[in-house]
Order: structure tokens, then C-alpha cells, then sequence
């Protein structure tokens, strides 16, 4: 079965210029690495000010992965990189589990573009919480995120969060791990959010299935 097939032409529009690519390298400079500094800590007025702002996809045709979190937060809204709070165990689980050869700060995004793999989110604007996104809203980012894969048709779509991937496609019944339904030829996969929020998972279970779609993709 084939997701959101109705819905990809409508929702394509909808996320254009929220990609971010590379920037041309400087001479003598290199635009991220290990010797880049982390983003300074924002502050209470930036925070604020980071209520429904968007964090740019980091995204190119043909991944291997694209890893899509449910929303940004402030923290990382704030910042402009993916899964930016101190405390979000995406990118220590990314190196544990191997998709990555050491551990990147969420400012060297960018790095995960040579190895296959990209980041997006099921509803782009930020809020403190998910909690405070609508179905409505989920629902719809369910459709642009099909228009979205479907246009750079990564191997595999991996869907931080049960519950956002079950309103976003109308699957009330998936649990994690590979589902059964693609969206073009891009095969599903649904994992636990890395928020260190989500007492469900420890470390190292979180390790252990993120692992399982390492060794598949």
C-alpha cells in the first residue's frame, strides 16, 4: 500500500525553502567539523522568540535514511539545528548505534548529508512540546512529509515517534520497527523519540533499535 497518494501534489509547495544545503566552503575554513564550537546556550528573550520558527531539513536526494523527529523545540529552533537540547539522545544514540563515526554536536548537521542520511520533522513549527501540536496539524504535516520523501526518495523513512506517525498516516494500530506500508519506494520505519523525556526507552534500548535499522539500511 502506497501512503498519502492524494495528498503529495498539494502538499509539495508547502516546505519549499526549508532546506538547508551546505554552504560553499571558504578558503581555509570549513563550514562544520570537530573543531567547530558548539552554538552558545539562548537565552529566556530568544527562546521566547522561537515560539513557531522552523529549523530547515537537512535533506539531498537518494539517502539512505531520513530520520523525521515530530517537531522542533524551542531550544533547538532557537539554536537552528536539529535536535539542539542538551539532553535529546538522538545524536549520542546516531554514533552508538553506527550511523556515525563519532559523535556530532547538532551544529554539524550538515556531516550527515556524506554518510546517506538527513533530518526533517512531521510538523515544522516549533513549540515548548509536542503536546501542544493539533491532529489537524500532524495530519497535514503527514501529507507533506509523503510530497517531501517522495520527491528525494531516501531508501528508508524513519519516523521518531509512535504516536506522530500513527495520526500523521491514520495507522492507529503500528508499533515500532518496519511497517508494512511504503511511500513510493521508500520503506517505513517507525522508532522511539530520542527525548531524554521518554522514560519508555533507556539508553541502551534506544541503542538497540536504532541499531536494527542501521544493520537493514
Amino acid at each position: 500500500m502506497r501512503l498519502h497518494d492524494r495528498d503529495a501534489e498539494s502538499a509539495s509547495e508547502e516546505y519549499n525553502g526549508l532546506i538547508r544545503t551546505p554552504a560553499p566552503e571558504q578558503p581555509g575554513r570549513h563550514p562544520t567539523g570537530p573543531d567547530v564550537p558548539p552554538a552558545p546556550r539562548p537565552t529566556p528573550a530568544q527562546l521566547r522568540a522561537a515560539q513557531n520558527k522552523t529549523v530547515p531539513d537537512v535533506i539531498a536526494p537518494g539517502l539512505s535514511v531520513l530520520f523525521c523527529g515530530i517537531n522542533p523545540g524551542l531550544y533547538t529552533a532557537a539554536i537552528g539545528h536539529h535536535f539542539g537540547r542538551p539532553g535529546n539522545r538522538f545524536w549520542p544514540t546516531l554514533h552508538a548505534a553506527g550511523f556515525t563515526p563519532r559523535l556530532l554536536d547538532p551544529s554539524e548537521e550538515l556531516e550527515l548529508l556524506p554518510l546517506g542520511y538527513g533530518i526533517t520533522n512531521v510538523v515544522a513549527r516549533a513549540t515548548v512540546g509536542a503536546d501542544e501540536l493539533t491532529n489537524k496539524e500532524i495530519i497535514a504535516g503527514g501529507a507533506i512529509l509523503a510530497a517531501k520523501v517522495r520527491e528525494f526518495a531516501p531508501r528508508y523513512l524513519a519516523v521518531l515517534g509512535i504516536g506522530a506517525y500513527r495520526t500523521a498516516f491514520a495507522k492507529p494500530k503500528a508499533v515500532v520497527g518496519l511497517q508494512p506500508d511504503a511511500i513510493g519506494e521508500t520503506r517505513v520505519w517507525v522508532l522511539p523519540n530520542p527525548s531524554g523525556l521518554n522514560a519508555h526507552y533507556q539508553g541502551k534500548d534506544l541503542v538497540k533499535v536504532f541499531r536494527q535499522l542501521r544493520d537493514t539500511a
